[in-house]
């Protein structure tokens, strides 16, 4: 078996990419294990790892994975969403609310906006609050 070098790394992490999109996150979570034991440092491929967890349904890991980016990136607007995202599918709204929000605060996305509830005023001539306890349209 040949050695591991960084440019074995590389194509590893662009496999992966591509496993991830090609809806094979189990496969691309293997890869990527070799890439980060080599470089634990890497924040790109952890983040890549914990998206290819989420897809795999291994929240869990995702969670932990994803946590461990924002330690390092704490300004990491994505990874704010996909923590969230993960914390909603794990039934923990409370959580999932706090970095739908972050997220929205980092990046005004519109999906991160509609997730964190930020979403403009669909009706900004009732004088710019939103009326969120209201079934009126």
């Amino acid at each position: 078996m040949p050695t591991s070098d960084p440019h074995t790394h590389v194509i590893d992490y662009r496999a992966a990419e591509q496993l991830l999109a090609a809806r094979d996150p189990r496969g691309a979570v293997k890869l990527l294990d070799s890439v980060i034991a080599a470089h634990p440092e890497n924040t790109a491929a952890r983040l890549l790892r914990a998206r290819a967890f989420f897809a795999a349904a291994q929240l869990r890991p995702a969670e932990l994975e994803f946590e461990l980016v924002l330690e390092r990136e704490p300004d990491n607007a994505f990874a704010h969403f996909a923590l969230a995202r993960t914390f909603e599918r794990s039934g923990r709204p409370q959580q999932a609310k706090r970095h739908f929000r972050l997220a929205a605060a980092l990046d005004p996305r519109p999906e991160y906006l509609q997730a964190a509830r930020f979403e403009p005023d669909p009706h900004p001539d009732r004088g710019g609050a939103r009326d969120t306890g209201s079934t009126e349209d």
